[in-house]
């Protein structure tokens, strides 16, 4: 549930605290006070892309802020893949838009990415602009509410399609361009002797301008290993012989205390440490190498893989990595027919593979389809209208209709009145039937997925406007529709009607305001008296009457809201 909204300099809301409750959440107001801008705030902590034009102007940034209480185990799931801790139940989301256009996003106070916020959207809330009415019935939408209600998940039959589309690319790659292969061959082979004829090892280079450092200042590094070697151990008083004479004295003095015999013991491994460290610059002087030749020989080398670099990659680790590129590549093209007849024994088994798995979900959908049309069909008339609904289902096992959801396309049937033929529905039904329909569809989805514990089941549904283009007996059907669904969810809506807004669980006005040269969006919960003030001025319009104070506390004493329930 959705238990706290906070928009702060966003759009023309300066700062807004707005919390929900259980049930229906309605918001009303006059046209252009912002309605649409809160639900478009709430879309970007489910992860829509930000635009920092919406930084309302003269601030910095916008921040729009959500505490959620989410019980759910796969929210649990997507924090601790992401190193999030979780909040007992409580999740908390930020995100910030800059004014020069940068962002930054909060999961539970911890920096997090837009990447996190998608991930947790699905489990939140789904947000059904007023925009979307008509997508809703594009051939991807379609299949997707489908398997959403069949509770289909796609990953298999993408992972065995994408297995399929690899194995035909790898093998048209093998089949064409002969000639063009073979000449790209001469070109790989005399890459591939180039590079084995250096024989570069990864890290080389570093190691030699090491070296190459040590050889071009030979006698200044010398001298500072045998000066360092000479103070640590050689000359009289040496830094040894003066830590040997104070250890025996602490050893002395711990005959007499025995506090100082861990003094002792640490001054006996500095001596070995300052033994060892003397050691090991002598070594290294008496073993260097300050000819003139070994510093040309290692100029060389590191010329011959600078070239190497330049030509094959900007790391020796690159230019190991593009020779076993090229040494696979002329692997293939010399045994291209032992490997293609490979290539075409593995596509026969992904492609059987893939059909296995297509014609599994095709039949889920094709009881899911028989099942949803019904359920469907019913929500529709509970919404004032007469109509049939019949979901379709289409495509066939021809390699063209294969895609990563399957073969399967879907389309959505409709007769909106008796006697009529059916049609595709986003060609018959009117802007107010589609409205009706779509709503139809998510309650029906919804109910399916709930019943079959789907992901995101419990969701927060939130409706911008989906009163489009209706009123009346099919507004009264909605509201009606909306509170059947708010038994079961948490649901906000955004609604001009003021039938739906009588059945509000909590009565929301935004308002826009003027002060001090600016304009701002304010948000508050009404009681019961402002609430039959609001739904009187939502059916007279801006003056309100006594007759429409009347009919406001008609409607809400027969909806299920009530006048009270607001409070």
């Amino acid at each position: 549930m959705l238990r706290e909204l906070r928009v702060e300099n966003y759009a023309v809301i300066d700062n807004v605290a707005v919390e929900f409750g259980p049930g229906l959440n309605l918001l009303t107001g006059e046209t252009g006070a912002g309605k649409s801008i809160l639900i478009d705030a709430l879309a970007l902590l489910l992860g829509e892309k930000a635009s920092s034009d919406a930084v309302r102007h003269g601030a910095e940034r916008a921040t729009v802020s959500a505490v959620y209480e989410c019980e759910e185990q796969a929210v649990a799931g997507v924090l601790e893949q992401n190193g999030i801790d979780g909040g007992d139940g409580e999740l908390i989301l930020r995100r910030d838009i800059a004014a020069g256009g940068k962002g930054r996003v909060f999961v539970n106070n911890q920096p997090a990415t837009v990447g996190v916020l998608k991930l947790l959207a699905p489990h939140l809330a789904v947000v059904h602009a007023q925009n979307q009415t008509i997508l809703m019935f594009d051939p991807p939408e379609r299949l997707a509410l489908l398997d959403a209600a069949a509770g289909i998940h796609r990953e298999p039959v993408a992972q065995r399609y994408a297995r399929w589309r690899e194995l035909q690319r790898r093998i048209a790659d093998l089949e064409q361009g002969e000639q063009e292969k073979l000449r790209l061959a001469d070109l790989w082979r005399f890459q591939l002797k180039e590079i084995d004829e250096t024989d570069p090892a990864e890290g080389e280079d570093a190691r030699l301008e090491a070296e190459k450092r040590v050889l071009a200042n030979a006698e200044r590094v010398h001298a500072a290993a045998m000066g360092a070697f000479d103070s640590l151990y050689e000359v009289e008083q040496s830094a040894l012989e003066r830590m040997r004479s104070a250890s025996r004295q602490v050893e002395e003095l711990a005959r007499f205390d025995s506090s100082f015999q861990e003094a002792v013991a640490q001054l006996d491994s500095a001596r070995i440490t300052v033994e060892e460290v003397a050691a090991t610059l002598r070594d290294f002087a008496n073993g260097m190498d300050a000819s003139p030749e070994r510093l040309a020989e290692v100029e060389q080398r590191l010329a011959t893989l600078d070239r190497l670099r330049r030509k094959y990659g900007s790391s020796l680790a690159e230019v190991l990595v593009y020779r076993a590129e090229i040494a696979g590549k002329l692997n293939e093209l010399e045994n291209k027919d032992e490997l293609l007849a490979a290539l075409r024994k593995e596509l026969a088994v992904a492609a059987g593979a893939y059909l296995e798995e297509a014609r599994s979900l095709s039949k889920r959908r094709q009881e899911m389809a028989r099942k949803l049309e019904k359920k469907v069909e019913g929500e529709i008339n509970d919404l004032a209208m007469k109509a049939r609904f019949r979901i379709g289902l289409s495509g066939s096992e021809e390699e063209a209709d294969w895609g990563p959801a399957g073969f399967d396309q879907v389309a959505y049937r409709i007769a909106t009145n008796p006697g009529e033929p059916m049609g595709p529905i986003e060609e018959i039904a009117s802007g107010g039937e589609l409205s009706r329909v779509m709503l139809a569809l998510k309650a029906s989805v919804e109910a399916t997925g709930s019943r079959r514990g789907s992901a995101g089941a419990e969701r927060a549904l939130v409706f911008d406007e989906i009163d489009t283009g209706i009123g009346g007996r099919a507004a009264d059907a909605v509201g009606k529709k909306l509170k059947e669904l708010a038994r079961s969810k948490q649901v906000l809506c955004i609604t001009h009607l003021p039938q739906i807004a009588s059945f509000a669980d909590h009565h929301f006005l935004i308002e826009k305001l003027e002060g001090g040269g600016r304009t701002r969006t304010t948000v508050r919960r009404l009681d019961s008296e402002e609430r039959r003030g609001e739904i009187a001025r939502m059916l007279s319009g801006a003056k309100v009457t006594d007759a429409s104070l009347q009919n406001a506390e008609q409607l809400l004493a027969a909806n299920a809201g009530g006048a009270g329930s607001a409070g």
